[in-house]
């Protein structure tokens, strides 16, 4: 079996700023689980008419789908769905790797899609049993790489982090990463507590792909990073930066949209204040999709609820709760009610992270011998 780097910066999708709507998904959670230990003998499911049962096990990112799209996906196809939540592509893999998740669909990232394949974890999809396919972008499939005839994944949404930045506090500056050498805002920005996301910045900002496998532009980028970045950063933060950002403490952050914004909804002031924007040059991006796992129970509900995200008004409500544009499915940007917090073309110059085998190590060196080392 091919050994698999294991990159163990932080999540990306740690979405602390959704922990509220988290608790929707909780709640919900606790009631099925009542209601199946209430049923007694009554909890062996019922079987569908495509086969398996009639309940839909996903296994997706915290908090990645709109509890209204699943509750209309339930109602149209009278099932359950079992959703359950990962925070890190690695936790997801782990997991699923040691055989005992049950799950149906799972929802990982471009380079775990590549890996997860490889290794036989996918079933194939059945584009026959699929009617909403051409919605999705051809960008976005171009952008796929590691899949773009669809074999075992189907896009999902494709996005990438940003900078968010308090133009009260700061009203002049360039939209790029070299924002963070400023050292007129020392002491007021943060990055992303994440190897792949920040060393992918610097890399872009030298010019050089976030992919890259050259030792000598590795080490440039952890240079860039050591002597003109993190001097004038407050810290390294996946988890907190949105309510630092709320509550004034931080001026500039990388981070996600989404979670900026969910954490000044209630700052009028604040949002009419912030600019969020992906810098021009690019940087590291992500697309996720959904798979059908080896062995899945449901494959007829999995091929549904897949062909139902693509349907344009789902996927533009969806998009539309996390202020999203709608990336991978093009008709549903005429039915989207919310201006997004960025648009679809801000992503074209952006690169996907790709699996770099052996070459991670160089990155793992740099990142926790050399960068993150006091911190």
């Amino acid at each position: 079996m091919k050994k698999i780097p294991v990159e163990t910066a932080a999540p990306r999708h740690p979405r602390p700023g959704l922990l509220g709507r988290l608790g929707t998904l909780a709640i919900l959670g606790a009631l099925i689980a009542a209601s199946l230990s209430a049923g007694g003998g009554k909890q062996e499911a019922t079987k569908s008419a495509g086969g398996g049962s009639n309940r839909l096990y996903i296994y997706n990112w915290t908090y990645y789908t709109p509890p209204s799209v699943i509750e209309q996906f339930e109602k149209e196809y009278g099932v359950t769905v079992i959703y359950d939540e990962f925070a890190s592509n690695e936790d997801m893999y782990a997991k699923i790797q040691a055989g005992g998740s049950g799950y149906d669909l799972v929802f990982p990232s471009g380079d775990y899609v590549s890996i997860m394949s490889q290794q036989g974890m996918f079933e194939k999809i059945d584009k026959s049993r699929l009617s909403n396919l051409g919605n999705i972008d051809p960008l976005v499939l171009q952008k796929a790489t590691y899949d773009p005839t669809m074999e075992y994944s189907v896009p999902y949404y494709w996005g990438a982090a940003g900078i968010a930045v308090n133009t009260a506090k700061v009203p002049n500056f360039e939209r790029n990463w070299s924002i963070f050498s400023r050292k007129d805002l020392k002491g007021r920005m943060t990055m992303l507590d994440d190897m792949r996301e920040v060393m992918g910045d610097a890399l872009v900002q030298l010019g050089y792909s976030v992919n890259t496998k050259n030792p000598e532009e590795i080490t440039a980028a952890k240079n860039l990073i050591n002597q003109e970045w993190k001097p004038n950063l407050v810290k390294f933060d996946a988890e907190a930066f949105g309510k630092g950002y709320a509550n004034g403490d931080f001026w500039v952050v990388q981070g996600y949209a989404e979670v900026v914004y969910e954490e000044i909804a209630d700052n009028e002031q604040l949002k009419r204040d912030t600019v969020f924007f992906i810098p021009s040059q690019g940087g590291p991006a992500y697309i996720d999709s959904m798979c059908i796992l080896k062995g899945a129970k449901n494959i007829d509900l999995a091929h549904k609820f897949i062909d139902f995200i693509h349907r344009p008004a789902i996927y533009a409500e969806f998009a539309d709760y996390f202020g999203f544009p709608a990336t991978a499915n093009i008709p549903a940007r005429q039915y989207q009610k919310v201006t997004p917090y960025y648009q679809t073309q801000d992503l074209i110059k952006t690169e996907l992270k790709d699996d770099l085998g052996s070459a991670l190590d160089r990155y793992n060196d740099a990142w926790f011998n050399s960068i993150r080392i006091g911190e």
